[in-house]
């Protein structure tokens, strides 16, 4: 490949990863053209973009911004993965995909989350992490976790004041 042409890849990859700030690196070598559309399509659909390039290119694309650590200790063959959700469901759908015995051929190397180089096993406990749409609903519950005690602790005593009222009217009637 020429330097004009690596310059041109490295070029439209840095546009590709503007304002992009975390990211998942895998391999996807040992998977045949058919697999790996059934994995691109599977991704798509989650909103997730899956790129084959020279690790080299992507190393220079991406220096000088908080993606460079992702391929400061990778070797062979890399795909870089991203998207515009949350990095969590990128994680999740990296490591279903990476047990998945329908596609033997991927799997997670690494990335980067907030500057920071992750390794395989990270990107695994990530996994497990809840994401953003779990953390909310635990916030909420926990937000509305005391006001529904406090309403039942008002409401107690009256409701078996009230229910005692009405007992002793039954008895005075009968």
């Amino acid at each position: 490949m020429s330097k004009y042409l690596k310059n041109l890849v490295i070029s439209d990859l840095s546009k590709r990863l503007e304002g992009v700030n975390d990211l998942l690196v895998v391999d996807v070598v040992g998977m045949n053209a058919d697999k790996t559309f059934l994995v691109r399509k599977q991704l798509r659909e989650k909103g997730l973009s899956l790129l084959v390039v020279r690790r080299t290119l992507a190393a220079k694309a991406c220096e000088g911004t908080s993606l460079a650590p992702a391929f400061e200790s990778m070797e062979g063959s890399t795909a870089i993965v991203w998207g515009d959700g949350d990095f969590v469901d990128l994680a999740k759908e990296i490591i279903k995909l990476n047990d998945d015995d329908k596609f033997p051929g991927f799997t997670a190397k690494g990335g980067v989350m907030d500057g920071e180089s992750l390794t395989p096993d990270t990107v695994k406990a990530i996994s497990k992490w809840p994401n953003r749409a779990e953390q909310l609903s635990l916030l909420v519950g926990q937000i509305l976790g005391p006001g529904r005690t406090l309403g039942a602790q008002i409401k107690g005593p009256g409701a078996k004041l009230a229910s005692q009222v009405k007992q002793v009217g039954e008895n005075q009637e009968g």
